[in-house]
């Protein structure tokens, strides 16, 4: 059985300490990519938290060391069925140490996946602390990160064989900083379904409606949305802001905004995967100004449906997003930035559809059978290099 132009097929594990769901985030990246690996003729197993862990033990303060743990004792046992082992960062780091130990061996090889920086979170929060806008990185959650999160992270980079990021800047310091080779290291961007291609009508209708989707996170620049929707609001008051799937109880979301803009903010607690695309057509512009990303799924699915967005112009957002072209990217932390983005595309429907058109456009050229492709590429390299047991 040939798979996809790369010689024999291929029996690929992916792996992720994350749950088993297909709503978004890693375990939707990896379902999506291992469907199309699937189309090429391989063979994709997944684990997740659930596979190895019972309830108790994912709520659990060290269940990441843990999967980690019991994830490189299932591949020392199952060395023999896989052919290349793909991991995501920081899980991967008990696997890679076992295997160097072993000097590999008969043991796949360990394809690392990294989704964004430690280094531009440390950078990032480090600032918003003296800003007194992060929630979670006072000094004893920043001595927690030194001892057991950046080490994690650090052994899981140093101990693969290949990487594969989906940002430039991350492609870019893992070579740098980490002494990856560069045909070690791939880039290789996440991908859109059909289904977020939609017709859209750019109509000037009011209120205009903007959205807001992902968790609600202190790095995901919320202070500098609030601020900019204050100022807005003095100019241009007629607008909704909808934030989808917080993971926050409305009214708490609605108390953040403070009583004069309490009205304007909707908010959908859970959106069923099925939905995102009706989700992102109800709405004129997306808005996410987070101060450190990978590459946003969001982001790409907004885009995709002809959504002008206007984004932070920082990681894996500016692969994507030139500015006045196919979105308008500010700066990081840039609430009057932001809130002139913003009011520029509320007064200008003709500036959202251009934007939203060329958005649409541009993600027609990033599909998931197209990552799966050269992500098929990198597992064959690792084969093709001596790493494990591929037949």
């Amino acid at each position: 059985m040939n798979g996809g132009g790369n010689g024999a097929a291929m029996e690929i594990l992916m792996a992720a300490g994350v749950p088993r769901r297909r709503e978004g985030g890693v375990a939707a990246i990896m379902y999506n990519l291992g469907r199309e690996l699937t189309g090429l003729g391989h063979r994709v197993d997944y684990v997740f938290y659930e596979d190895l862990m019972t309830p108790a033990e994912m709520a659990g303060r060290f269940r990441d060391l843990r999967f980690a743990l019991r994830l490189a004792r299932l591949l020392r046992k199952d060395r023999k069925k896989y052919s290349v082992v793909n991991l995501h960062a920081p899980i991967g780091f008990a696997y890679g140490m076992l295997r160097r130990m072993l000097a590999g061996g008969e043991y796949p090889p360990y394809v690392m996946t990294l989704h964004g920086l430690e280094e531009r979170r440390l950078h990032v929060m480090r600032r918003e602390v003296k800003k007194g806008r992060a929630w979670h990185f006072s000094l004893g959650n920043r001595l927690w990160h030194r001892v057991y999160h950046a080490p994690r992270f650090f052994l899981s980079i140093k101990t693969a064989d290949f990487a594969h990021c989906y940002s430039r800047d991350v492609w870019t310091l893992l070579q740098l900083k980490y002494d990856l080779d560069s045909g070690q290291v791939a880039y290789v961007p996440n991908g859109v379904e059909e289904r977020f291609f939609l017709r859209r009508e750019y109509d000037g209708h009011k209120p205009v409606r903007m959205l807001f989707a992902g968790t609600w996170l202190d790095q995901r620049g919320i202070f500098y949305l609030r601020d900019a929707l204050e100022a807005l609001n003095k100019k241009f008051p007629d607008w909704t802001l909808t934030i989808a799937g917080a993971g926050v109880e409305p009214e708490r979301l609605k108390a953040f905004f403070g009583d004069a803009l309490r009205d304007r903010i909707l908010v959908s607690p859970v959106v069923p995967a099925d939905r995102m695309p009706e989700l992102y057509a109800e709405h004129d512009i997306f808005v996410f100004p987070s101060l450190m990303e990978g590459l946003p799924g969001v982001l790409l699915e907004a885009m995709a449906t002809g959504m002008p967005a206007v984004t932070a112009e920082t990681c894996g957002m500016v692969d994507v997003v030139q500015d006045d072209v196919n979105g308008l990217l500010i700066p990081p932390a840039d609430g009057p930035a932001l809130e002139s983005a913003l009011l520029r595309l509320c007064t200008d429907a003709n500036l959202r559809q251009r934007l939203g058109a060329a958005a649409q456009e541009r993600m027609r050229h990033l599909t998931w059978r197209a990552a799966a492709g050269k992500l098929e590429r990198v597992f064959a390299r690792a084969l093709q290099n001596g790493h494990g047991n591929g037949e």
